[in-house]
């Protein structure tokens, strides 16, 4: 068995993968309405952060069992 830890990144993985891509879509055709903080393009921030953390833990536990 995989400790959870293996799952927990590649959900991260996944998601932050997802999250940051919808960013980049987001700076390529931006939306019509605007919020406030927009310019800073959180959407890309933490996208990045969820997929290197999950990247991290993914393949710190790939090779462990329970």
């Amino acid at each position: 068995m995989k400790p959870i830890w293996f799952f927990v990144g590649l959900i991260l993985l996944f998601m932050g993968g997802l999250i940051f891509l919808t960013g980049i879509f987001q700076i390529i055709n931006p939306p019509e309405r605007v919020t406030v903080l927009s310019e800073t393009h959180p959407n890309i921030w933490w996208g990045a952060v969820m997929f290197l953390f999950g990247g991290f833990m993914f393949w710190k536990t790939r090779k462990q069992t329970v």
